[in-house]
């Protein structure tokens, strides 16, 4: 599994910041981490230096084998949290497309 992070021009990242993001996208998915090819993270600073409540977005999109691609975002005060909530939503969105996927190859072709 591929971890790709992107910043905005107002998230000053560094290696560091590399590193926690694919770490925390990698423990909300390892259970799942056979099927997905890649996942992207966008990271964004909605309001740049003005601050503000939920101005930290995290959309993260997954690329599963043979599936369309899912994604989810989330806006929190910090980075962070919005990584944090952004993975959780990822790992639930996963796991309805996989047992979803799951349940229509298990109904048995009509002639």
């Amino acid at each position: 599994m591929q971890i790709q992070v992107n910043t905005d021009r107002h998230i000053h990242g560094g290696e560091d910041l590399h590193e926690r993001v694919q770490g925390m996208v990698e423990d909300a998915v390892s259970h799942m981490s056979d099927r997905i090819t890649r996942i992207e993270v966008h990271l964004s600073d909605e309001n740049s230096d003005k601050g503000g409540d939920h101005d930290k977005r995290c959309l993260l999109e997954a690329r599963m084998s043979g599936m369309q691609p899912i994604a989810v975002t989330h806006q929190a005060e910090t980075l962070a949290m919005a990584i944090d909530g952004a993975a959780e939503k990822l790992e639930r969105a996963l796991g309805h497309a996989i047992g979803k996927s799951k349940s229509n190859r298990s109904v048995p072709d009509i002639e």
